[in-house]
């Protein structure tokens, strides 16, 4: 099993936005490698850690950290899952959306393009696989996931592309993928892989990661407690736009600054997958907080 170790993207915003301490409950909704759990396990907070990845929650039940308590299941469930716990409200929710950073650099996931490993992309383990998409899906529909959840312009190229080539052999691996996808790709030669935002596709509508975000934030919002806070990190637009939107219509949120926080020079050049991280951060009902600045 991979090491879960990985840097916390944004580590000090997230413990400056959702203040934890002694008494404090908080929500992890996207536990991972609890990278961030344990920072604010450390402050003296209680933490709730969610995630559908049986492998991390094996790995973290196995260490036994104290005050953390380890839910298997999606977060867009939290309001359920918290009170089958008899937890009913929190003073915070973390949500740090998308793919950890053990998931990527576990080969055998089938989250990267850049080893071989089989066409999962599946977090629960359960369900249809990136396999079964790229194999099963019609043309139309394929280029319809491609364009909409990774904003590529050549969608349907690529589409046509993986449809003549799954009718030659079923394609099974990443780097089975991602070389149809090198060859049907107009124009390449060297830079950025031309995989990568067919692979970012694939990942979020396997996972309804869209879908699972929008109910997060609306489970979010129910079950924090007057005063307390809401901070998301997403990796890309099409998150970071859900939450904005989600929290400039919201009549319980306030957002605590006009613009995301992002990642200083130092922390970008450290850790480079935090370059894309932005932090948006709210409290509910908070007629004190001032509004945005």
């Amino acid at each position: 099993m991979t090491n879960l170790t990985h840097t916390p993207v944004l580590a000090t915003e997230v413990l400056d936005a959702l203040r934890p301490g002694p008494g404090s409950v908080i929500v992890d909704g996207t536990l991972g490698g609890a990278g961030h759990t344990r920072l604010l396990l450390g402050a003296g907070a209680t933490v709730y850690g969610i995630d559908q990845d049986p492998y991390a929650l094996e790995r973290l039940r196995q260490e036994q950290l104290p005050g953390l308590h380890v839910i298997q299941g999606n977060y867009r469930e939290m309001r359920t899952l918290l009170a089958e716990r008899g937890v009913e409200s929190v003073n915070g929710v973390l949500l740090d959306i998308g793919v950890s950073s053990f998931q990527l650099d576990d080969s055998d996931r089938g989250f990267s393009y850049h080893t071989d490993a089989p066409l999962d992309m599946r977090m629960s383990q359960a369900g249809e696989s990136a396999a079964d998409v790229v194999n099963e899906l019609p043309e139309e529909e394929l280029a319809a996931v491609i364009y909409e959840y990774g904003e590529e312009r050549h969608s349907r190229r690529l589409a046509r592309g993986i449809v003549r080539a799954r009718e030659q052999a079923p394609i099974e691996t990443t780097v089975q993928l991602a070389d149809i996808i090198k060859r049907a790709y107009p124009g390449y030669s060297r830079g950025i892989h031309p995989a990568r935002r067919t692979f970012q596709a694939l990942r979020i509508y396997v996972n309804d990661e869209l879908g699972a975000l929008r109910d997060g934030l609306q489970a979010a919002e129910e079950i924090l407690a007057p005063e307390g806070r809401l901070a998301v990190i997403s990796f890309h637009s099409l998150e970071d736009r859900i939450v904005k939107r989600f929290l400039r219509s919201s009549t319980q949120l306030t957002p605590l600054h006009k613009r995301p926080l992002e990642a200083g020079e130092d922390e970008q050049e450290s850790n480079p997958r935090a370059r894309s991280a932005k932090l948006r951060v709210a409290v509910k009902n908070a007629p004190n907080a001032g509004g945005v600045t």
